[in-house]
């Protein structure tokens, strides 16, 4: 056979955000809840980082499970059945298996089987580098419609007692269905990566060390007793670190991300940034000269940093309550652990 008689699947001009989902838990954590654990204030968390509530799911709620509640609204939104789909990617850093995957899981689920279906461990980056996989799947022709999910049970990875990070984190999911569009609705992806900072935000311990523990590797009962409490993994930041370098480094991924997509802040109708500190949101803001016009979400208030799950549930929340931004354009940028980056422009649902 000829070379040339090979045959590739037909390219898609054009791709969008067909619709959203999200799921919120139930369990709303206070300021007042979360300074019975550390030495604070609700006016220092509040002025520090904006953040009021947060949302953390009770222990028989699973990633799973608030993955499928957000996936099947935005099912439901975009108008596509389960069996359409033909890829689940989900971005999560809080599924407490290494495998199998929380997206093989899901697809059964929802009754999306055969599709493909895959984990992103990308951190508050995790959902632009979906929307970046699922966009290319699309535009490729591998797949008409692709689910991407951004889910987080981060709670059941804190020390309370830690001030470091641990007061700023909640729980939930949001979901999108990317597919086919009349016009362009999703601009070039800029994302990276910096491993040369992967201490800035870290995990305690690895699964080996807990095995270890397990398996009577530490010396003397003394050393077990005294280890036990800090034995299960839990998350800490260099808080200045990533500040700085979410401020001075991000703005300049945001700026590329426009000029990528050929559009301007003044083309924009609404700025959805990783819900990590409303300083940073703030900076940013000032940084990128964002007219007034342009809506800006602060999701963060009442939901905290939800890492993978921030970007969508900002969005759901926005077109909820600005319904008229619907179709029009917004900047959406993810950045954490790694330290890792992700940005677009795409068309609202």
């Amino acid at each position: 056979m000829s070379i040339t008689a090979l045959k590739q699947a037909p390219l898609r001009e054009h791709t969008r955000i067909l619709g959203v989902g999200a799921y919120r838990p139930e369990v709303i954590v206070t300021n007042e809840d979360v300074c019975q654990w550390i030495d604070s204030s609700d006016e220092w968390i509040r002025q520090r980082t904006g953040i009021v509530t947060r949302h953390r799911a009770p222990r028989e709620v699973s990633v799973i499970d608030m993955a499928e509640a957000a996936a099947r609204e935005a099912l439901e939104a975009a108008g596509i059945e389960a069996s359409q789909i033909g890829a689940v990617l989900v971005s999560t850093v809080t599924h407490p298996y290494a495998t199998p995957s929380a997206a093989a899981q899901l697809t059964d689920r929802l009754g999306a089987t055969p599709a493909p279906a895959y984990d992103i461990s990308a951190a508050c980056a995790g959902y632009c580098y979906g929307i970046a996989q699922g966009d290319a799947l699309v535009h490729a022709g591998t797949a008409e419609y692709v689910l991407v999910v951004g889910v987080e049970k981060l709670s059941d990875f804190i020390d309370n007692a830690d001030r470091t990070i641990s007061f700023l984190l909640g729980d939930g999911a949001g979901a999108v269905v990317i597919g086919p569009g009349d016009a362009a609705g999703i601009g070039p992806s800029v994302w990276g990566s910096d491993g040369s900072k992967h201490e800035a935000i870290r995990m305690t311990r690895s699964l080996i060390d807990v095995r270890d523990y397990a398996l009577g590797a530490v010396a003397t009962d003394a050393e077990r007793d005294a280890d036990a409490d800090g034995l299960w993994p839990t998350m800490r930041q260099d808080g200045p670190t990533v500040f700085r370098w979410a401020v001075w480094e991000m703005a300049k991924v945001a700026q590329s991300a426009l000029d990528a997509a050929g559009v301007t802040a003044d083309d924009l109708a609404a700025f959805l940034p990783h819900q990590a500190n409303i300083r940073i949101i703030d900076e940013m803001v000032k940084q990128l000269k964002l007219p007034e016009h342009v809506y800006v979400a602060r999701d963060i208030v009442d939901a905290g940093n939800t890492s993978a799950a921030s970007i969508p549930l900002a969005m759901h929340r926005t077109l909820k309550e600005q319904p008229s931004l619907s179709g029009k354009l917004a900047l959406q940028i993810g950045f954490g652990a790694g330290l890792v980056f992700g940005a677009q422009v795409v068309v609202l649902p």
